[in-house]
């Protein structure tokens, strides 16, 4: 017999929305923090899209209170990490970076995805103070003013396209003299007005006043090695996102960029184990999005443990 019926990885909006909906379902569920406790949003200043909040919130504010109100209705959180997981065997296995092995009769994952930073110290010591990882969620903060975006495939160019409905000017700095992105993105980029381009080039430092309010950005020549700097107000990093699913390689279906692959909701290909938010999610990326789907796992959950239909059309089959 299993120690839990459902286990939640992940204490993101997903997860602590899947924690909330399994509690009320009387599940009892079990959520593991893992490393970084509260996602993305604990990187982000003020959140003004979140439904409800017409001043907005403070991004560890609002996941201090989803904590708070999945506890509430009797989430347990353990504030561990996660060192292995065994799906090919009911129940399933989770070991933690401490050794407790756990069990579980369905198991929810909500690893989210970790956006690729530039490594140069200073962008992530700026992270929502001017550094941003997410257009949408952050563009509105930069209306008028100068911005850059680094980074030359199909993410890009969609940042650098929204965010010259809000910033006066929008430079992109990429690494190579051609951009990676597809034709269509290229040419829509090129032909908007307010865009320019730096080539063969990287970010070699984000300059701050010391108030955590970025200045500019020194850019650096690769064939060259010119350093100058470019004054602005605010840098968006678009190089890609790495979705955490080194847990699950070679036990669950992933896509070609590592997502675990859901069908009919959350569920993988593994009967009892469900996907929720960023980690299966590389299109919409929101924080609204994600706890979205966290409810329909921990729904999804519900139905498998009582033996219900997963869906109308197609069966689960588990991995050989």
């Amino acid at each position: 017999m299993a120690d839990q019926q459902v286990v939640i990885i992940g204490s993101g909006p997903a997860g602590l929305t899947a924690a909330l909906y399994a509690a009320r379902g009387n599940l009892k569920p079990l959520l593991i923090e893992g490393l970084e406790a509260g996602g993305q949003l604990m990187l982000t200043t003020m959140v003004d899209n979140w439904p409800g909040f017409r001043d907005g919130i403070m991004g560890p504010d609002l996941m201090a209170e989803m904590r708070a109100q999945a506890m509430r209705f009797g989430t347990e959180i353990l504030e561990s990490d996660v060192a292995t997981v065994d799906v090919r065997q009911r129940p399933f296995t989770l070991v933690m970076g401490n050794g407790r092995r756990i069990t579980t009769g369905a198991l929810v994952i909500a690893t989210g995805a970790s956006a690729r930073w530039l490594e140069i110290g200073s962008d992530r010591k700026l992270a929502g103070h001017g550094v941003s990882t997410c257009a949408t969620c952050d563009g509105y903060f930069f209306k008028g003013r100068p911005i850059a975006v680094v980074g030359g495939g199909d993410s890009a160019m969609e940042e650098a396209i929204y965010l010259t409905k809000f910033a006066s000017k929008v430079t992109v700095v990429h690494r190579r003299e051609t951009l990676r992105a597809s034709k269509i993105m290229q040419d829509k980029a090129f032909a908007n007005p307010k865009i320019d381009f730096i080539w063969e080039s990287e970010v070699a430092d984000v300059k701050d006043v010391g108030k955590g309010e970025v200045t500019g950005i020194v850019v650096r020549h690769l064939k060259t090695g010119q350093l100058r700097e470019l004054p602005l107000d605010g840098v968006f990093i678009a190089i890609g996102h790495t979705p955490n699913t080194a847990l699950f390689t070679g036990q669950i279906d992933l896509d070609a960029n590592g997502y675990i692959v859901t069908h009919h909701g959350t569920r993988t290909n593994v009967p009892g184990v469900f996907a929720a938010g960023d980690v299966q999610d590389h299109v919409y990326r929101q924080a609204v999005t994600a706890a979205g789907s966290g409810c329909m796992a921990a729904i999804d959950a519900e139905r498998y443990l009582e033996g219900l239909p997963q869906g109308a059309g197609e069966t689960q089959h588990t991995v050989a």
